[in-house]
């Protein structure tokens, strides 16, 4: 007796891979809903290889590292410095190299949910992962660019594991650790992609909080960037403890 078609899709979404032995029965079945659920599962397996083959093209840099001897990678990103409002945030991430995590990449270029899910997945996997945060007070004092180094450092002290090889994104850092600058390093590197997307979730959240608090400037939705809505709120409300003073947009208001 056949299957009903409801069951055969369920059986499908169960499947992780071509090699299940399940399917061969399926695929012979020619019923029209039958196989327009084993085209959707094709699709679903073929985007998983996909996700794979790149995770392996932007594993070179860890594996390159590895070669010459290192054995616990982190990658380290920021995110935060444009913002005219809140901290400066860096994550440092160990990840094992016996688990993959498909899809990372630049936090920016993922949605919402779909960088809350990598968070869950990296925290899951990950070896270990840090994070600094540097407050607006401090990135007026010693400036935007020193105060993202001081995240990272931050970030990469609070490791439960010490790395003995740095990839960082677009910096380096003064630390006696061998290091590797990696220009846009959050697309070609997993390890700075997985500290790209825990910055960006961490941060982000930390506004949505702030927004509560502060709720004239739309920080929920701007993370602090310097939005229409951002600066109408400034010019009607005046600005907040968490604005950075030393930023151009903001100097007029001080």
């Amino acid at each position: 007796m056949s299957r009903k078609i409801a069951e055969i899709k369920a059986l499908l979404a169960e499947m992780k891979d071509e090699s299940d032995p399940r399917l061969t029965e399926i695929l012979t079945d020619e019923r029209k809903g039958v196989q327009q659920a084993v085209n959707t599962f094709q699709k679903r397996i073929n985007a998983q290889k996909r996700l794979a083959q790149l995770f392996e093209e932007k594993n070179i840099y860890e594996k390159n590292a590895r070669a010459n001897g290192a054995k616990f990678i982190a990658g380290i990103d920021e995110v935060g410095r444009g913002p005219l409002a809140g901290p400066v945030v860096a994550s440092a991430v160990i990840l094992d190299e016996k688990s993959q995590i498909l899809g990372l990449n630049d936090s920016k270029q993922l949605s919402e949910k779909k960088r809350e899910e990598l968070f869950a997945e990296i925290q899951e996997k990950a070896l270990a992962i840090g994070i600094g945060i540097v407050s607006p007070e401090v990135i007026d004092t010693i400036n935007i660019l020193e105060a993202t180094k001081l995240a990272m450092k931050q970030a990469i002290e609070k490791l439960t594991i010490s790395p003995d090889f740095l990839l960082i994104d677009a910096l380096t850092l003064d630390l006696p650790i061998e290091q590797e600058k990696i220009i846009k390093g959050d697309m070609k590197s997993n390890s700075i992609a997985a500290a790209s997307i825990v910055a960006k979730v961490t941060r982000d959240n930390m506004m949505k909080e702030y927004a509560k608090k502060y709720p004239y400037y739309a920080f929920e939705n701007n993370a602090g960037y310097g939005t229409k809505a951002h600066l109408e709120g400034i010019r009607e409300h005046g600005i907040t403890p968490i604005h950075r003073k030393s930023f151009e947009p903001i100097k007029s208001f001080v």
